[in-house]
């Protein structure tokens, strides 16, 4: 964008004392023409640039003037490319080295090494191609079309896209369902087959109700249970240090919160025989009952 290609020349000769045009025409990939236009139109905006002829010329900034170089502190860029270097695990191009190198030099690109977030996965190749495909679809206003599996089952889903999110260290994509004529949310790992179709859609106004995602999710489903000393890790994992009680022989006393039941009975499943509930009762009753279809398959 030209905007883009404006503040990236502002920034680069603020760095460097004189800069000649076919480097400015390079480092953005551009015409030595649309450079010099560029140099007029920065001009226009108040900022004075000075261009010399010969050997020893090139295009500075007025000495005496000064901008604001303070927008960004260096905290603040450095959560810019900290932000763009996360994005660039799930993308198919390498966007905060290309911006670095187009609007901050050799010196920002290596800003935020000592933080790295990958938000990619063992699938990345499909992750990656499903988020370029839902992009394509939300900047052109076209519907997806893609096979969804969930607990009812599996279906052949038409939806108008708006967000990908990423949240419960999961992505996601938000749109219109077309056919139960309501937003949902839908987890890439469960969406296969996924296509940009010719349907094109007027953007709806989204609720903001909608927008404030997992908000239908509450955890007042509580459940008592006593954990093994030897699985203390995996509660501070998902509830912290503070969500149990130490017992005089040393197991853990816990009541925690769940969306419903059959998300509790799941979760303490993963814990085979170190964990034992002892209320409520239907949380009981149902897992000794799955335990026993569990015991039934393997007899």
């Amino acid at each position: 964008m030209k905007v883009d290609r404006l503040l990236g020349i502002i920034t680069t000769l603020q760095q460097n004392k004189k800069v000649t045009a076919p480097y400015l025409a390079e480092k953005f990939e551009v015409s030595r023409r649309t450079i010099n236009r560029d140099i007029e139109d920065i001009c226009r905006a108040g900022i004075p640039i000075v261009t010399m002829q010969g050997n020893h010329g090139g295009i500075s900034i007025m000495e005496g003037f000064s901008l604001d170089t303070t927008v960004f502190t260096e905290q603040e860029i450095e959560a810019i490319f900290t932000g763009l270097k996360t994005l660039d695990s799930v993308s198919e191009t390498s966007g905060a080295l290309r911006i670095a190198n187009k609007i901050g030099g050799d010196s920002a690109v290596t800003l935020s090494d000592h933080m790295m977030i990958d938000l990619s996965s063992f699938y990345r190749e499909d992750l990656t191609d499903k988020i370029e495909k839902i992009k394509k679809a939300i900047k052109e206003s076209s519907c997806i079309l893609f096979r969804y599996y969930y607990k009812k089952g599996e279906e052949y889903k038409i939806v108008e896209p708006y967000v990908i999110v990423f949240k419960w260290s999961d992505w996601y994509v938000f749109g219109f369902c077309k056919k139960s004529r309501d937003f949902r949310m839908y987890k890439l790992r469960r969406l296969w087959e996924l296509n940009v179709t010719e349907e094109k859609f007027e953007p709806r106004r989204i609720p903001e109700e909608k927008l404030q995602f997992g908000s239908h999710m509450t955890d007042d489903y509580l459940v008592t249970a006593v954990f093994e000393p030897s699985v203390k890790y995996k509660i501070v994992e998902e509830y912290g240090p503070s969500s149990y009680t130490l017992m005089e022989d040393g197991k853990l006393y816990t009541k925690l919160g769940f969306t419903d039941k059959e998300e509790a009975i799941a979760w303490f499943l993963g814990f085979g025989n170190k964990v034992k509930i002892l209320e409520p009762p239907e949380a009981v009753e149902k897992m000794r009952e799955t335990v026993e279809k569990i015991l039934q398959g393997y007899k």
